[in-house]
């Protein structure tokens, strides 16, 4: 299956191509970790892939779940892209099912399948990464807050799981642990991005919880910020950091340069909450987000362990 590219990025030199599904050699397995790279370095949202916090040995493997996972979310947002999204992660889906069936072709899932085989990776991470984005297709509303963990189960949690096993730590507390910071993670980006995701027509915000507040819809879609609006995005920013505190016992828990670069996640996100209450939760006017001065000291946070 020939799949299109990513928008406004252009192919590296050497693209590996496996028309007829044969044996992939080794110069074809190169080539496929170095489009991944070369995807993850060049794209418009880019990944930090190339962070000297990762192991230079262990990058060209985040790439290939950064490819992986790049692509399917730009079916499934990318305007160029409206009319042919489940069509496209269908056949996305298509090729991931037939990842160890027959030689890959495309050079995402040749680089994939090694990542795959050498980490053993559950196969299953990568298909719940691809129902969040069906649900980001076909799903714009949430009726509950349990709703929106589940949708948090299929699209955060399998990324932190698949970097835990990349780096070595695939232990059932440390994923257990992982699973709280990623949907943690995944809730302040939707609290920080209330006025973007309406851009879509998404509102993460439980309706049930709008309306214990006060809220409708209309009142989120005009932007109209009010006291019960402070109120509302108050109640979920304090119940996400809970579920920060409830995955900090990771952080302390992973050696080396991974743990640093898990207390850097763990502080940036839980920053990006307190930014979010100390601008009185007003994210329709400014969006909460992390700047240069925040650097210093999230990194002394993060090398004292703290």
């Amino acid at each position: 299956m020939s799949m299109p590219l990513e928008k406004g990025v252009p192919l590296p030199d050497l693209v590996p191509t496996n028309p007829h599904g044969q044996k992939i050699s080794a110069k074809q397995i190169e080539e496929s970790f170095r489009y991944c790279l070369f995807l993850a370095r060049n794209h418009y949202e880019n990944f930090p892939v190339a962070s000297l916090i990762v192991p230079k040995n262990l990058r060209p493997y985040i790439a290939a779940v950064y490819a992986f996972a790049r692509i399917a979310d730009d079916f499934a947002d990318e305007k160029s892209y409206e009319g042919l999204r489940l069509d496209l992660l269908k056949a996305w889906e298509n090729e991931l099912k037939n990842i160890f069936v027959v030689p890959p072709t495309h050079p995402v899932f040749i680089a994939l399948r090694e990542t795959i085989s050498r980490f053993k990776i559950p196969i299953s991470l990568f298909y719940d990464l691809l129902t969040a984005f069906k649900m980001d297709v076909m799903v714009k509303r949430y009726q509950d807050f349990e709703q929106i963990l589940n949708y948090c189960r299929y699209s955060a949690n399998p990324v932190g799981r698949i970097v835990l096993y990349i780096m070595g730590y695939p232990a059932p507390t440390f994923l257990e642990y992982s699973d709280y910071i990623c949907t943690a993670l995944q809730l302040a980006n939707f609290w920080q991005d209330v006025a973007i995701d309406l851009e879509k027509d998404r509102i993460y915000l439980p309706l049930e919880d709008m309306q214990r507040f006060g809220l409708y819809e209309e009142n989120i879609t005009s932007k109209h910020y009010s006291a019960q609006f402070k109120k509302l995005l108050t109640f979920e920013v304090h119940r996400t950091l809970e579920l920060f505190e409830r995955g900090k016992p990771l952080i302390h828990k992973i050696p080396g340069r991974f743990g640093l670069e898990l207390r850097l996640t763990w502080h940036g996100g839980t920053t990006i909450l307190r930014k979010i209450l100390s601008g009185h939760c007003n994210v329709f006017e400014h969006r909460p987000r992390l700047g240069l001065l925040d650097v210093p000291l999230l990194l002394l946070k993060s090398i004292r362990k703290k």
